[in-house]
């Protein structure tokens, strides 16, 4: 006869955890093998040390540098380290002149030469701009379709600038997944494929841009107003205005002059020509591609569309500071030892044991050999984690700080939490009459709405908390959202299909006094009886309920307001039923 049902609920699940863990070990071993990760996590510069640089910033001229611009430095400096992957970096100001970098590990030559190099913002015409992803190899233009040059460029906005290889290039380009090269700097006579990142309210679009036609030095100042419309009231759109200088207005006019016979050929405001764009370009990127709508003579254009007041600050001082004439030289360079120490290490992982520690002792202590539950949904937890971290830090160069580990601590309660909460419905269930197979169902439909609360809101403030703060608190943050996702994992696919495995056991299912499910010691001894078995009345002798007082006291403990209120009444009926019996005798 064919058996229909599933013998063993749960067990699917489990071994899809196990291919989930395999897979990640998989990969970090791949990675180990070929020299690129470590089975270790990174460390950021509190644990591991590392390299101080004190950079002296250089302006052209000899002329000093004021506030301002050394704070703009510092955000272009910062900028450049994040998009080169080294996490945990501290870049300060100090005494007012110099800018100082310390760096987790040892530079490359490559991150030195990207923080010593000064902005380079400059203009230049598009010659072609598309979507922000690559076309995939199979649709690719085939080599005898590639559009080739037909003569000599006759200007900035000429497509015969466009060769084969530059278009290749610009098709290969992936704008979606990686940053634009930084680390050199382009020819500004040469054509260049980059990138114009997504933000909010737009995708990344990618271009192919002409050489330099203004520079970026030629802006002499910028800002951002409200805009005005054409009766001269103010509206509640943001523009930007900049103003160049003499030679920067001259050669403005030129660009905008050409520009705009594109535009108005492509039929205004209906027309999508891209070579009526001027692409402005800081380290290689495009921070925006205005079109060209009119002919600029007098050196001082408005860039509008879309801004809000904080995205047209931000032009404003990109525009107003990004092309400041600073570089800088390494003035001193040293090796920094770790500046909260191995000892500081050693003592925050003591209290992470001791924590652990506790957290055992107290789930054996309440649930007996429920307790294990417990102890191997930390473990499994703790092994997600740890594979998540080291793989991030392979590749996401992700460095785990003293911040990180306390973040690891205060998640271990918070993952107890989950267990205990499923646990308790569980037992509720129990004392309620139910089999422990059903008790675990519906204990389990109980508990996760009550789990996946609490983890929304952790994930909520961890999220909150990694875009509001700066510095090591980000990476307490992180952790601290990277367990609760680790959290929500285990217990939909190892405690509660673990459970429901043990539910069918001899040990578990007839409430064994060491398995925490004892009817007894749950005050349920009036109704449960072990493998989903009921007691008739005839099964409630008063001699077994006087002698398990501590279960009973327990029972009342556990009763809800509604419940309590329900006894008092009965007891009350009961009562004044004796007191008339007795008046009728």
């Amino acid at each position: 006869m064919a058996r229909t049902g599933r013998k063993k609920p749960g067990l699917r699940v489990l071994v899809w955890l196990g291919v989930l863990l395999a897979a990640l070990t998989a990969v970090l071993a791949g990675g180990t093998v070929a020299g690129q990760a470590s089975w270790a996590p990174k460390l950021a510069l509190d644990l591991e040390g590392g390299t101080q640089m004190i950079l002296a910033p250089k302006v052209e001229g000899g002329s000093d540098i004021n506030e301002q611009q050394l704070n703009q430095a510092v955000a272009i400096i910062r900028q450049r380290v994040d998009g080169s992957g080294v996490s945990e970096a501290e870049i300060s100001t100090q005494s007012g002149r110099n800018v100082v970098v310390s760096l987790p590990g040892t530079p490359s030559a490559e991150t030195r030469n990207l923080i010593q190099a000064s902005a380079d913002m400059n203009f230049r015409p598009v010659l072609l701009n598309g979507g922000g992803a690559a076309v995939p190899p199979e649709s690719r233009t085939p080599d005898d379709q590639l559009p080739k040059p037909t003569a000599e460029p006759a200007n900035s906005s000429d497509t015969n600038w466009i060769t084969p290889e530059i278009y290749k290039q610009f098709e290969a380009l992936d704008c979606n997944s990686a940053a634009a090269e930084k680390s050199e700097r382009s020819d500004p006579t040469k054509p260049l494929v980059t990138c114009q990142p997504a933000t909010d309210k737009s995708p990344a679009i990618k271009y192919i841009l002409g050489p330099v036609e203004v520079k970026g030095s030629n802006i002499v100042t910028s800002s951002f107003q409200l805009q005005q419309g054409a009766q001269g009231a103010v509206t509640n759109d943001w523009a930007v205005n900049i103003q160049f200088d003499g030679e920067g207005t001259t050669k403005f006019k030129e660009v905008t002059e050409r520009l705009n016979k594109f535009y108005v050929a492509a039929g205004g405001e209906s027309g999508t020509d891209p070579k009526s764009q001027f692409a402005i370009v800081l380290d290689n990127q495009v921070i925006s591609a205005p079109r060209s709508l009119a002919v600029i003579t007098d050196g001082r254009p408005q860039i509008t569309g879309g801004f809000t007041e904080k995205t047209a600050k931000a032009l404003s001082d990109q525009l107003k500071f990004g092309a400041l004439p600073i570089s800088f030289d390494i003035q001193s360079e040293q090796q920094i030892s770790a500046t909260l120490g191995g000892e500081q290490l050693r003592m925050g992982m003591l209290a992470g044991l001791i924590g652990l520690l506790l957290v055992v002792v107290y789930s054996l202590f309440q649930y007996r050999a429920l307790g294990f539950v417990t102890i191997a949904s930390l473990v499994v937890a703790g092994a997600l984690t740890y594979q998540a971290i080291a793989i991030l830090g392979w590749t996401e160069n992700y460095r785990l700080s003293l911040a990180g580990v306390a973040g690891i601590i205060v998640a271990i309660g918070q993952t107890a939490d989950s267990f205990i909460v499923y646990f308790e419905r569980i037992r509720d269930e129990l004392r309620e009459g139910r089999g422990l197979v059903s008790a675990v169902e519906n204990g389990w439909k109980r508990a996760k709405r009550t789990v996946l609360a609490s983890k929304a809101v952790n994930l909520l403030a961890a999220l909150v908390l990694f875009f509001v703060a700066v510095g090591n608190v980000r990476g307490f943050a992180f952790t601290l959202g990277l367990t609760a996702i680790a959290d929500l994992i285990v217990v939909f696919m190892f405690t509660h299909p673990t459970l429901q495995l043990l539910a069918r056991t001899r040990f578990f299912g007839e409430g064994h006094k060491f398995s925490g499910l004892d009817p007894e010691r749950l005050g349920a001894v009036p109704l449960y009886r072990g493998a989903g078995r009921l007691r008739t009345p005839e099964d409630k002798p008063v001699v077994v309920r006087s002698k398990n007082t501590g279960a009973a006291a327990e029972a009342e403990r556990r009763m809800t307001i509604a419940e309590r209120r329900l006894a008092e009444k009965q007891e009350q009926l009961a009562g004044s039923s004796k007191t008339s019996a007795k008046e009728n005798k």
